[in-house]
């Protein structure tokens, strides 16, 4: 890669066959999105913090995407040094794509919007949500001050991906696997979770519905599923589209 060091600075220029489209800014925010600021790249980055994926599970969790804008946005990502991929040995011998050491710097950045977009009055909650997704929302939307006093552990089933769901001194771990001794086994899609946590739906009419079903302490479950709320709307959101 070219540089030019003027002042003690130290200017990375471009080489042939970087980033054709781009602001053209010498900010590094401008940058940052000529990076990763085309349609669908953050959201893929978003379905990756979890750990890696196949591309047809990449294309699952990115409802709208089609098979060809997504093999453009990963080459990119590739190109960019943000996402890498490597094929897992026998006998599952497949290519599955994962976030550098860099692209998973991204994570707060994700974090930051998605609470900002939570504080949207229009926020679509009736558009599909994949499990990865609801997760870091689960995490982002988390409010301590309801687990003080209750500590307790869950294995949380998403369709057929299980959680780690752990409330330890009024703070989650929620990431992918199976804990030990769990209180309860949680088993629900991703819909449903959607409405329990972000959409205040109760426990009784999602149980009613078998929509859910909680094997083991049904209280201690219910508690936990209240532990997430969307924050109040800003106010000059309400008129967003």
């Amino acid at each position: 890669m070219n540089a030019d060091n003027r002042g003690g600075t130290h200017l990375r220029i471009h080489p042939p066959g970087g980033p054709v489209r781009t602001y053209g800014d010498g900010c590094p925010a401008a940058h940052a999105l000529d990076l990763v600021g085309e349609r669908w790249s953050l959201l893929i980055v978003r379905e990756l913090l979890l750990g890696p994926k196949r591309f047809t599970d990449l294309r699952g969790g990115l409802h709208g995407a089609s098979a060809n804008v997504l093999s453009q946005r990963l080459r990119e990502l590739e190109a960019h040094g943000v996402v890498t991929k490597r094929r897992l040995p026998p006998p599952a011998a497949s290519k599955v794509y994962e976030l550098t050491e860099w692209g998973r710097e991204l994570e707060g950045a994700i974090v930051l919007l998605l609470r900002w977009g939570a504080r949207s009055a229009a926020i679509p909650l009736d558009a599909p949500m994949g499990a990865d997704a609801l997760i870091l929302a689960m995490r982002s939307l988390f409010i301590p001050a309801t687990a003080r006093g209750f500590d307790a552990a869950f294995e949380l089933w998403v369709g057929d991906r299980p959680f780690i769901a752990e409330i330890i001194d009024a703070q989650l771990i929620l990431a992918p696997g199976r804990p030990e001794h769990p209180h309860a086994v949680i088993r629900t899609d991703a819909e449903t979770l959607k409405r329990l946590t972000l959409g205040g739906r109760s426990l009784d009419v999602s149980l009613h519905a078998g929509r859910i079903t909680v094997q083991g302490d049904q209280a201690m479950a219910e508690r936990f599923l209240g532990m997430f709320r969307l924050p109040e709307p800003a106010a000059s959101s309400a008129g967003a589209v």
